[in-house]
């Protein structure tokens, strides 16, 4: 049986999210927010694939949670708000919606568009490589789930080929070769350099994977 894909519904309307729950649940695993305090969390626990959100809700509105998620997660957000405000539908894009679908909403519609996101998002997950908790997407974001540092595109790069040949030692010459296609332009002391600057930046994300191979290379395991 395929695993069924996620949806969490971020809604406070009753109405709505029974609605919504009894018709996703054909396709979907649906899930609906138990605490509105506290909505990051309850995303992180998830981890859906893809997430309805409203705009106005106790507390924080969906714009202020949208930012949060986006924080630790680029799960594809469709905002569903009964505003037809164009302000609101750009606000929602520039929070990091990906998408906005005014109320009263065609649910064939909302199939399609569910259907497509994650499509597009499966298309990607290729680019993002795991290991354990951690993991790093293809911008050089490396997260373990709560915290997340930005690398520099060098720092990507090493990292990169470490996770594509996760528990092989890497040789000191084929990372030269990989990262600047022609070694002559940098030396091993260079590349040491790098590696020391990436554990640093890693090492309190808890992330201590990165281990040298004496007088061969640096191993990912």
């Amino acid at each position: 049986m395929m695993k069924q894909e996620k949806i969490f519904i971020i809604e406070d309307d009753q109405t709505i999210v029974d609605l919504l729950t009894n018709h996703l649940r054909q396709s979907y695993t649906v899930y609906r927010v138990n605490n509105f305090r506290d909505i990051r969390n309850e995303v992180e626990t998830i981890k859906p694939d893809l997430i309805l959100m409203d705009i106005t809700l106790p507390y924080f509105n969906g714009f202020y949670w949208t930012t949060e998620i986006r924080k630790t997660s680029t799960v594809p957000i469709l905002f569903i708000s009964s505003s037809d405000d164009e302000m609101d539908t750009v606000m929602a894009l520039d929070m990091g919606g990906d998408d906005f679908i005014s109320k009263p909403f065609s649910l064939t519609i909302l199939d399609a568009k569910i259907a497509a996101f994650l499509r597009r998002s499966q298309k990607f997950t290729t680019d993002d490589f795991q290991l354990d908790e951690f993991t790093l997407n293809r911008d050089g974001v490396l997260s373990n789930g709560y915290d997340q540092v930005s690398l520099s595109p060098t720092e990507n790069k090493i990292l990169t080929i470490l996770f594509t040949h996760q528990d092989q030692v890497v040789s000191k010459e084929e990372l030269l070769e990989k990262l600047w296609e022609d070694e002559n332009f940098i030396d091993q002391n260079t590349l040491s350099v790098n590696i020391t600057r990436l554990r640093k930046k890693i090492i309190p994300l808890g992330f201590d994977r990165v281990h040298t191979v004496r007088g061969v290379g640096y191993l990912l395991k």
